[in-house]
């Protein structure tokens, strides 16, 4: 999702006027309507937008995971990628060990997963690995 869109809607959800934000967070409101409208928000630093999402009650990782776009336009997210989203919201709600052993397991699955479907690939003759519609195909065509 466009981060100029991010920026407007998350404050318009969260009942603030740019002249609010501007006074909570120290950024300018001229500054922050330039942000919100796309003119400068390749200038935009990082100190600025920590105070804007403190202003908002969000992290970072919040900001740019899948958390806003779920608030603001849930229906543009297919559903493998809410399931992604929440697993990785769940998994940073876990004490850093956990997370680390988590991703340890996730990765040896994944290497395992991909390990698998390698060897798959290679036993099938080369005529169903060329043609992507191999499966489209059978006895009566």
């Amino acid at each position: 999702m466009d981060l100029v869109l991010k920026l407007r809607e998350i404050r318009r959800l969260r009942g603030l006027s740019q002249k609010d934000v501007a006074r909570l967070s120290g950024v300018g409101e001229k500054t922050i309507s330039s942000f919100e409208t796309g003119q400068r928000i390749g200038s935009l630093k990082l100190d600025q937008l920590q105070k804007m999402l403190a202003v908002y009650g969000m992290t970072e990782a919040e900001f740019f995971g899948g958390s806003v776009e779920r608030q603001i336009a849930p229906w543009e997210l297919d559903e493998d990628e809410c399931a992604a989203q929440r697993v990785f919201d769940h998994l940073r709600t876990l004490p850093k060990p956990v997370q680390k052993a988590l991703v340890a397991k996730f990765q040896l699955m994944l290497e395992t997963a991909a390990e698998v479907n390698h060897t798959i690939q290679e036993k099938r003759p080369s005529y169903v690995r060329d043609n992507p519609d191999w499966n489209m195909l059978n006895s009566r065509n």
